[in-house]
């Protein structure tokens, strides 16, 4: 986070030294905040991440736990206060020109989904 506000305030400085660069006003920056990593959401709430894992386990997926990118709506449930980690959907090559998803790993994520419900409804309140 500190790195992503020094940047913010890089680009800033920039437009500020352009226009002064000009003295005048020909350069403008407006920042919004739309999209962080969502790490710092979801370590105080690990277990959720052990719920999916335990999921896969059951369902004969091999768990691989990584951070990776992507997951913009997750991150965007997760910064407005519902933790949500990517879990696989059985697709491949993502974002490419051979993105696909076999129907068998189609079913084995329903599968996934279905075992993190049935899970999550046995934990205590």
């Amino acid at each position: 986070m500190r790195k992503f506000e020094e940047k913010k305030k890089l680009l800033t400085e920039i437009i500020q030294h352009i226009n002064l660069l000009y003295g005048k006003k020909v350069a403008e920056i407006e920042i919004t905040d739309q999209y962080f990593n969502m790490l710092q959401k979801i370590e105080p709430v690990m277990f959720v991440v052990e719920i999916a894992k335990q999921a896969m386990l059951q369902a004969g997926v091999e768990p691989k736990i990584k951070a990776i990118r992507g997951g913009t709506d997750g991150a965007r449930l997760s910064y407005d206060g519902l933790p949500c980690p990517n879990i696989f959907a059985g697709g491949h090559n993502f974002h490419g020109p051979y993105e696909f998803v076999p129907v068998k790993s189609m079913e084995k994520a329903v599968e996934v989904i279905v075992k993190i419900a049935q899970l999550a409804g046995k934990m205590k309140k």
